[in-house]
Order: structure tokens, then C-alpha cells, then sequence
């Protein structure tokens, strides 16, 4: 479907972004990419580099002048850490990006948008798995309410955009749980507990700190299944029709961590410190909805991680 359409990949420098990229070139899609602060890590003779900063208005029109899809991976995110000290960071700049660009796509014709929500979203669910027509149930939990705040008032926002316009644009939504891969972040005050543990590992860290209990349960998707639901998102998708996508399994921190240990071949000393800030105790989904369209994760946690390992160490 994306060969030799124009796609715009905003966030081309970032994590999922960069994955995204090597995989719209490999299926023949003519790639313009946005960046700002950071540099592209992708290079390639066939892709156009915008740099610009989507917070401003006539850079996103310059951006998706011309375009036929637009993936919206520019975010600014950030861990537990930075989200406990200042929750607000996730909120203005995010809103400003995501209402221009849809504003810029819209102007200009897009066929269309998909953007990466969260489920960080959802109200608190308990080990029951979640569901799509859940999301506005309740507030979402304390330690997220922000950015679950901010998530839900761009999905509003694409609802507006695919249903309530005389000539639509068709918003395509995806609700990812945690996902990990190669280009991740692996800097310790702004990554998430996969990347930040497997950095541990890898540099024999003794004792390992794990922030939390440990007990902390994650549904975890490697980055080359979430582009794949995107692929099929974007081919199936033609109106807000949010979808959960994850691995449809949870793992415990303390689990997660005994994997890594034993693909790398370590053995440490592990310190739980409940000081430090964790998120959300647990979150499951049902992907009924993804698995209704052909998604299913191929990745299995310990495949991935073993990919990951290697990528970062070859990174090093």
C-alpha cells in the first residue's frame, strides 16, 4: 500500500521513528522525516531531512506540503523519574504539536494521520484487561494523570477530525502498551524500566537497582510488531476506530529483569528500592480489536530482548 506514496514520519531522530523509517524505505514509500533537537540517526540518500520545530505552525504546513500519510511519532516523552518531578512536561508542548499537525494535514489534504496514543490513558483497571471503550470511564491513575490527560484530549481531537467535518480526514489512533527495540532510550533519567535494566546488565552493575517492588506487571511489545500494526492500521483504518496493541501478555519487573540477566549471562545482586517512583502497579489490555484486523505480536519477550542486548551492545 506505501510503496511510492509520500510519507511523512515526524520525530525521524527518536525511537520509534528511526524503526519506522528502515521499514517504509525497505517497502519503497518516498520518506520526508521531521527533526528538531536531536539528529537523524537513520541516513539515507532517499530520504528527505526537514529539520523544524512542529510547535510553530508554519513549520508543520511546510512539512506535510505534498503529503499522503503522515505518521505522528514526535512526542516529547520522558520516565518515571522526570514525570514524577515535573508532570507537566508531557502536556503543553505535546497538545501544541499534535492540534497543529493535524491542523497542517488536514489544510493540506492528508489522506491520512496516524497517531500513537497510549495506555497510560485508561482509568485503573486491576489485572483485568482493558478495553478500547474504556478509556474515558474514569481518570486514568494519579502518577499519569497528566500525560493520560493529554492523550485523551488528542484522541478528541482525531474523533473531531475522522467524524464531525463535511470533509473528513481519516485519524487513525493506536493505544501501544510499552514498547522496546533497538534506538531506544537507554539514558537513565528519561528511559523506561526495559532499556534502563538491560543497561544495567550490560555494564554489571552490582547491585542492580530496580526502582519499585519489582512487582510492577508490563505488557512489553517489541518496536518491529508495533510497526507492523501501524502498516496494518493505516491499510484497514478509515475513521477513529481506537486499537489497542501490545503483546497480550504481562510480565512483572522482577521477571522482565530475570530474563535479561540470563540472555546476557549475568549473575548480580538485585536492590528493590521503593523510594524511587514506579508507575502503574498493573495494565493489561484485550487486543480483541488488533487481533480483528491480523495483528499479532511475532516477538516474544525473551526474542526481543536477546535483539535488543545485541543492538545495544553493537551501539556501545
Amino acid at each position: 500500500m506505501l510503496k511510492d506514496a509520500r510519507v511523512l514520519v515526524t520525530g525521524g531522530a527518536g525511537f520509534i521513528g528511526s524503526n519506522l523509517i528502515k521499514r517504509l524505505l525497505s517497502e519503497g514509500a518516498i520518506v520526508n522525516t521531521t527533526y528538531h533537537r536531536k539528529h537523524p540517526v537513520i541516513l539515507d540518500s532517499g530520504i528527505k531531512y526537514i529539520p523544524c520545530d512542529l510547535t510553530r505552525a508554519e513549520d508543520c504546513q511546510r512539512a506535510v506540503e505534498g503529503m499522503d500519510y503522515v505518521f505522528m511519532c514526535a512526542a516529547n516523552t520522558s520516565g518515571a523519574a522526570v514525570m514524577a518531578k515535573t508532570p507537566l512536561v508531557h502536556v503543553t508542548s505535546n497538545i501544541v504539536m499534535n492540534t497543529l499537525m493535524l491542523e497542517a494535514s488536514y489544510l493540506a489534504g492528508v489522506k491520512k494521520f496516524l497517531w500513537l496514543s497510549s495506555t497510560t490513558g485508561y482509568p485503573p483497571s486491576g489485572d483485568r484487561l482493558v478495553k478500547e471503550e474504556e478509556m474515558f470511564d474514569g481518570n486514568p491513575y494519579e502518577t499519569y494523570l497528566a500525560v493520560g490527560m493529554m492523550k485523551r484530549s488528542t484522541e478528541m481531537l482525531c474523533r473531531m477530525y475522522s467524524e464531525h467535518l463535511k470533509e473528513p480526514m481519516t485519524t487513525v489512533v493506536l493505544r501501544p502498551t510499552n514498547i522496546y527495540g533497538p534506538y531506544d532510550d537507554f539514558e537513565f533519567e528519561t528511559s523506561h524500566v526495559l532499556p534502563a535494566l538491560i543497561r544495567k546488565v550490560v555494564e554489571r552493575h552490582d547491585p542492580i537497582e530496580v526502582w519499585g517492588t519489582g512487582n510492577d506487571v508490563r505488557d512489553l511489545l517489541y518496536v518491529d510488531d508495533l510497526i507492523d500494526a501501524m502498516f496494518l492500521a493505516v491499510d484497514k483504518v478509515e475513521t477513529y476506530y481506537p486499537i489497542n496493541v501490545g503483546l497480550g501478555k504481562g510480565y512483572s519487573v522482577k521477571e522482565v529483569l530475570g530474563i535479561i540477566l540470563e540472555v546476557d549471562g549475568y549473575d548480580a545482586k538485585i536492590e528493590f528500592n521503593s523510594s524511587k517512583p514506579s508507575m502503574i502497579p498493573i495494565r493489561l489490555i484485550d487486543t480483541t480489536r488488533a487481533e480483528a484486523l491480523g495483528f499479532k505480536a511475532k516477538t516474544g519477550l525473551r526474542e526481543g530482548i536477546e535483539k535488543t542486548i545485541q543492538w545495544y551492545k553493537e551501539k556501545k
